[in-house]
């Protein structure tokens, strides 16, 4: 029973050395960054004509001849691209990604300098002409 004060300071001793050290780190931390999400990449959409040449074939695309491409807008979501087209000679039209031009004409893909046409399964692409502006 001597010993209960001596035990008694050194469990004190170490609950003020705990606390000072818990209280000295509080003071001395570093403030604390944001923390950002990393920016995300959207990749291309692989073109046709280039997966087919890695294997060995050409790329099969019909040209629609009664389609004339006025002008596309390419967003980075390729939902959301749009493509301005004239039918039949009628005046042209924005038209979105899956959707229709005429009935059972519908437009699948959009890019820079063409647009491919889906017609009952088969897929048709429609050059812009060489002397529309490019932005």
């Amino acid at each position: 029973m001597k010993r209960w004060p001596l035990i008694t300071s050194f469990a004190l001793f170490i609950v003020l050395c705990a606390s000072a050290a818990y209280w000295a780190m509080q003071l001395f931390k570093p403030p604390q960054r944001a923390v950002t999400a990393p920016l995300q990449s959207s990749q291309p959409a692989p073109r046709l004509d280039t997966a087919a040449g890695l294997l060995g074939g050409r790329a099969s695309v019909a040209v629609a001849s009664n389609f004339q491409l006025k002008g596309v807008v390419v967003a980075s979501d390729p939902a959301e691209s749009v493509a301005i087209l004239a039918a039949n000679g009628k005046p042209a039209q924005a038209v979105r990604t899956n959707a229709q031009v005429v009935p059972g004409v519908t437009v699948k893909e959009v890019h820079k300098r063409y647009v491919l046409l889906s017609e009952n399964g088969a897929v048709k692409r429609v050059e812009l002409p060489e002397n529309a502006k490019r932005k």
